[in-house]
């Protein structure tokens, strides 16, 4: 039997790996993180399937439902939203279970700032404005920022600032981003991306606070950098005319040209 640890995605129940898909419905458990899972996923759940919402468990409640699973031989979903790399409180779960001995596997899911990102309509990097993107938040109750692990420090770098789990902080966010972005700098809060009832504010950073109500205080990403306000970008040398390329190779003498092969999108 395996512990299935399963990304599934940032809201809307279609947005789910065909292997997520799959592995849900071959596991007779189900563990499911109730406050962000749509119930509509839990429909490719075996008809009798032993599904339990975690969102009231403890830690030691849910990693005995693991146990009795793996004594019983049963294979178990385990699903968490997002993607299982970043703020999934996966990491405590998997140390618990290699203490255990209980096999695990994990299958990444679609992360909830390119929900955002499709939402908003647009590219987070764009060639000569910003070539990274910051995933970030701030302090929390549950877990604190370490030393260095700031928005200061990450906004020096002019980088695109993908705000997690704080926009209930905006204000605080705002007076530390200002500083080094400009009050003029395109903002873009995001709540529910994907959702049905999803919702977009645009503004700037001086003025965004004011465009929310306390209806956007949670389950909402705040996108921060110039690339949300940029339209006279310089275009990639990707598909640029007489760009020597290995899949596109100019000329006889290219160092690619014994090389090109297929049709093949790559940077090279």
């Amino acid at each position: 039997m395996t512990i299935h640890f399963i990304g599934a995605g940032p809201g809307a129940s279609d947005l789910l790996t065909l292997r997520g898909r799959d592995l849900i419905a071959s596991s007779p458990v189900c563990l499911y993180a109730g406050s962000l899972i749509p119930e509509a996923m839990l429909e490719h759940c075996p008809a009798d399937a032993r599904i339990i919402n975690t969102a009231p468990l403890s830690l030691e409640a849910i990693i005995g439902e693991m146990r009795n699973a793996h004594a019983a031989g049963l294979d178990v979903a385990r699903l968490h939203s997002g993607d299982l790399s970043v703020w999934s409180a996966t990491g405590e779960q998997l140390r618990r279970l290699r203490e255990l001995d209980i096999p695990y596997a994990i299958t990444p899911g679609v992360p909830a700032f390119s929900a955002v990102a499709a939402a908003l309509g647009q590219e987070l990097t764009l060639p000569g404005v910003a070539q990274s993107v910051v995933l970030t938040r701030t302090s929390g109750r549950a877990s604190a920022m370490p030393d260095g692990e700031t928005l200061a420090n990450f906004a020096k770098t002019g980088a695109t600032l993908a705000i997690h789990l704080s926009v209930h902080k905006l204000d605080q966010v705002v007076e530390e981003l200002v500083p080094f972005y400009g009050g003029d700098c395109p903002v873009a809060i995001v709540w529910r991306a994907s959702w049905p009832d999803e919702r977009v504010v645009r503004g700037q950073l001086s003025t965004v606070a004011s465009q929310i109500d306390d209806s956007l205080k949670r389950t909402a990403l705040i996108v921060v950098g110039p690339v949300l306000g940029s339209e006279d970008f310089q275009e990639s040398c990707l598909y640029a005319l007489g760009y020597d390329r290995r899949f596109r190779p100019q000329s006889a003498d290219s160092p690619f040209a014994s090389t090109a092969v297929g049709d093949v999108e790559d940077q090279t």
